[in-house]
């Protein structure tokens, strides 16, 4: 294995380069959309991977970027949690710097994995750091539930040509190649010219069929255009559940109803602020009068007498006039938010959070039918994972996200949400539709692009004419399956590299 000098700036210096890198990526996501920092920032946290004299202190750079990225990134928790939750704000700080702490962890398996198996060639140790840092990421989401809030992938979306590979490899194929490019920067730039020159061209060559992916069609449209109006009410979260506004909540969705007629009407997540069952029948049909309409609300479930279904969950439901009820029940539930992990009722308790024990739905759930369309809804924050989002195709032609992200207020939040929601659309060829409560209540087309989108905070409509759309995209057949086959393929000769290492170190050491 070759060595590496250790340099000055691994030292404190390295440390805090480590630290602002982290916090430098957030500006290449929502809403700064400089796509190129990513790489940038990438490929300087593997230069000093590189020039680390351990394993041990890759994975600390590796931490401190992650520390940067999510403390930068994703502190709007903090938020949810003192300015909405009402917990006391000393409390609300540790918790998120808890928080991004833990999510740091995961490039620092990276830093050390890499640090570890590293074998001095360029081709190898770039394709090492890729791979390492994809399953880190693709690790972050799903251990404990999973949040891949931040995946590196998301950069790119829509605007890079790298993002034409959503189709194919998903978010996390993305990022795969991504930290590939960073590193053959980070690893060649002070190579003997040949390995500069293929370097250059690799990293050419991925951005070249990034771009004719982008070119590529993968569905068909599904029936004729029709019209869909997306509602944002912008109901407080201090207020919504109080019962003495809730006769402005009721009267606020009427009439952004009556004032936005379409051929569907979006309601966002818990739009109705009461269990479905409780709310008032003449209600209902003033609403569905003209129009079928999709809302998100609270109902009771029992599923066969199962106690695992029993109770409240979080559903989108579809009403119509003289037509039978649809529902969709969310199955992918927000830690802390919607259900409370075993051992910390007490957090809970520091927090003003109405309905936070819901029961999750199946995994597996049929599309709602409305207007001639297979319609998947998805709410809050599952439209986070990609492999999930998958399950209705290639039977559902639309896709429509039903969120309520009053918890997060005017922060980094929303523009990262909408941004997430258009990787969605890239991987499946599909056309995402968001109604939220206070932004950002959007229509995307299947190529990501944003065709229309309400400004936050504002009591709205959006009617907008989309195509449903029919086939299945390579990521929509394999999901992460791909990535992963690629990712396990660079990392297997670098660890066998390492045990043929440790074999003969064993070896060549002599008998006391």
């Amino acid at each position: 294995m070759s060595s590496f000098p250790a340099s000055g700036c691994t030292g404190h210096q390295g440390e805090f380069g480590a630290l602002l890198l982290g916090a430098l990526c957030v500006i290449s996501f929502a809403p700064f959309h400089i796509f190129p920092l990513s790489l940038l920032s990438l490929a300087l946290l593997f230069t000093l991977w590189r020039m680390a004299a351990t394993p041990r202190r890759a994975a600390w750079l590796g931490f401190l970027w992650g520390l940067g990225c999510f403390l930068g990134g994703v502190s709007w928790v903090y938020v949810s949690m003192h300015d909405v939750g009402g917990m006391p704000a000393a409390l609300a700080a540790i918790a998120t710097l808890l928080f991004c702490a833990t999510l740091a962890l995961f490039p620092a398996l990276a830093g050390g994995l890499f640090g570890r198996w590293r074998c001095g060639s360029i081709q190898r140790d770039a394709w090492l750091a890729a791979a390492a840092w994809m399953l880190g990421e693709w690790l972050r989401g799903w251990v404990l539930s999973g949040f891949p809030w931040l995946s590196i992938g998301y950069s790119q979306s829509p605007s890079s040509p790298l993002s034409g590979y959503a189709a194919v490899l998903g978010v996390y194929g993305i990022g795969f190649i991504v930290a590939g490019i960073a590193a053959i920067a980070a690893f060649s730039w002070r190579a003997p010219t040949p390995a500069v020159r293929q370097g250059v061209l690799l990293i050419a060559a991925l951005f070249s069929v990034g771009y004719l992916l982008q070119q590529m069609s993968w569905t068909l449209p599904s029936g004729p255009p029709l019209t869909v109006s997306l509602l944002q009410g912008n109901i407080e979260q201090s207020t919504k559940w109080n019962r003495d506004r809730l006769e402005n909540s009721l009267r606020t969705y009427a009439r952004l109803v009556r004032q936005h007629p379409a051929q569907l009407i979006v309601l966002p997540e818990t739009a109705l602020p009461m269990f479905l069952e409780d709310v008032p029948k003449e209600y209902l049909q003033t609403l569905t009068r003209d129009a079928p309409i999709l809302t998100g609300a609270a109902v009771s479930v029992e599923h066969e007498g199962k106690s695992e279904y029993g109770g409240y969950a979080n559903a989108a439901v579809a009403l119509s006039s003289g037509a039978r009820a649809q529902a969709y029940t969310k199955s992918h539930l927000v830690p802390f938010g919607e259900y409370v992990p075993m051992g910390f009722s007490w957090f809970l308790g520091l927090m003003h959070m109405p309905m936070s024990d819901f029961t999750s739905g199946p995994a597996y759930q049929p599309p709602l039918e409305l207007v001639g369309q297979k319609i998947a809804p998805n709410i809050c924050y599952e439209d986070l994972f990609g492999e999930e989002i998958i399950h209705a195709l290639p039977q559902a032609t639309l896709l429509i996200n039903l969120s309520n992200t009053a918890w997060f207020g005017d922060s980094l939040a929303q523009p990262q949400h909408l941004q997430i929601a258009q990787m969605r659309a890239l991987e499946t060829g599909r056309s995402m539709l968001r109604a939220t409560n206070t932004g950002m209540t959007a229509a995307i087309d299947r190529d990501g692009r944003i065709i229309a989108a309400l400004p936050a905070f504002t009591s709205a409509g959006l009617t907008v004419e989309v195509q449903g759309y029919t086939g299945m995209t390579p990521y929509a057949r394999w999901g992460n399956l791909l990535t992963l086959l690629l990712a396990v393929g660079a990392l297997l000769p670098a660890w066998h590299r390492r045990r043929q290492q440790d074999a003969r170190s064993t070896h060549s050491t002599p008998l006391a």
